[in-house]
């Protein structure tokens, strides 16, 4: 009888460490994470965020930026470079073609210099989306073995394939940031705001 209790509490503690990584739940805390596991889970985040972005724009608005006229008269202002909506999307896409190229050093299957042309919503959103699918299969290569790995980059500083994902998780979050208030300026609520 002993020995059957014991079976089974030895049963349960290995289904009990080994049921999160099997089921997807999260992983629990104190455990060591594999770095592809650990980037993608953030990249979720912003591909969920900024996606919902660029479905609720208008496509009668992607051509949309801010402008002086949106602000008080006499406030000094400059707006000469400002990215449109679509170019904030298209450039996002492209970045994340060029940072995830680097952190998982494969070519992408696109023409990355024809996304910056795009001005049509559809065309925008599915430049996006491919993007979004390149660097989740970029970060897929991260083992434990290569996220440290010093990697020839053109961003400052010495740069690793993990530094890289991290940037271009944090690049994207910083013009998610920029198209909300597009967004907001044409009365739309974010998605991601509105949950």
């Amino acid at each position: 009888m002993r020995v059957r209790v014991m079976a089974v509490c030895c049963g349960l503690i290995v289904w009990s460490l080994a049921g999160p990584a099997q089921t997807g739940m999260t992983a629990e805390v104190g455990t060591v994470a594999m770095p592809s596991k650990a980037f993608d889970s953030q990249l979720d985040l912003i591909e969920e965020e900024m996606m919902g972005a660029v479905k609720a724009m208008a496509a009668e608005k992607y051509g949309f930026a801010p402008s002086a006229a949106l602000f008080a008269p006499g406030q000094k202002t400059e707006f000469t470079k400002v990215r449109t909506f679509a170019q904030q999307a298209a450039h996002v896409a492209e970045a994340n073609y060029f940072f995830y190229g680097i952190v998982s050093d494969q070519k992408p299957d696109v023409d990355v210099s024809a996304i910056e042309k795009l001005t049509k919503k559809d065309d925008i959103v599915a430049a996006l989306a491919g993007s979004f699918a390149y660097a989740h299969k970029a970060i897929a290569t991260l083992t434990p073995a290569n996220a440290f790995q010093v990697v020839k980059s053109p961003e400052p500083g010495f740069q690793t394939r993990a530094t890289l994902a991290a940037f271009g998780i944090a690049h994207a979050f910083d013009h998610y940031g920029q198209m909300v208030e597009y967004l907001r300026m044409n009365g739309i609520v974010p998605p991601a705001s509105a949950k």
